[in-house]
């Protein structure tokens, strides 16, 4: 039997769907959730930023993992590495998938975060999730050169499971740790303003780099018809 032209792009959307993140920056969990639920079809997994996080608290993980995400709490952890300990092990027991750590914060840190991070999972008897190490900010367009090398180092010493970079560090991050989840945030689709993103880069350009998770916001959230961009990104990339 030949399958039809929709069931095979029923299909490679949902060959995508695993690899894109939607961005959810916005101050209002009925927000937050109005368009997740919208935009679920193209995307399977959500991102909660200091914003949301800070409006909602665990009440915005608990809420848009309901809905069939897996959420990325993107809160970007960076103390001394007995605060970061136990505040990832916290968060850890909220059932998000991915938590961020700045790598610039060092090693001892970073390791704190992964295994608070561990421990809180296990003891709300969930799986672990995965801590990644923030490398340089797309929003940075002026980190030496040397920054990267030493940050991926740190993650990988500090046992974290992926990292977050610009589409332009992919190919380098992968050299140096290729066994970890590169996460890209700074995604634009072709002739899309780039906003505050220094190093924006578009989704097929990110993925033949080799990133593994694409983080999507603006270029979906803001357009006029949301799900016709999230299609028309999903195209791009089929």
């Amino acid at each position: 039997m030949v399958e039809s032209t929709s069931v095979v792009t029923a299909s490679k959307s949902a060959d995508v769907r695993d690899r894109l993140a939607l961005a959810l920056d916005v101050d209002d969990l009925v927000t937050g959730l109005r368009l997740a639920k919208e935009l679920s079809p193209w995307f399977g997994v959500a991102k909660i930023g200091l914003e949301l996080f800070s409006a909602s608290g665990p009440d915005a993980v608990a809420s848009i993992a309901a809905c069939g995400y897996r959420v990325f709490l993107d809160v970007k952890l960076h103390d001394i590495p007995t605060t970061v300990g136990k505040a990832a092990r916290v968060l850890g027991a909220l059932g998000a998938s991915y938590l961020t750590l700045h790598a610039s914060g060092g090693v001892t840190m970073l390791h704190a975060g992964v295994e608070g991070l561990a421990e809180g999972a296990e003891g709300a008897g969930l799986e672990p999730p995965t801590a990644l190490a923030v490398t340089i900010l797309t929003s940075d367009g002026g980190a030496p050169p040397h920054v990267l090398g030493k940050r991926v180092a740190a993650a990988l010493d500090a046992r974290c499971g992926g990292l977050v970079c610009a589409a332009a560090d992919v190919r380098e991050a992968k050299q140096l740790a290729p066994n970890l989840v590169a996460v890209v945030p700074g995604i634009r689709p072709a002739g899309a303003a780039a906003h505050d993103q220094a190093r924006a880069a578009t989704p097929r350009d990110a993925l033949e780099a080799g990133a593994d998770l694409l983080v999507i916001g603006r270029a979906v959230t803001a357009a006029k018809d949301h799900q016709q961009a999230a299609q028309d990104l999903v195209d791009s990339v089929s």
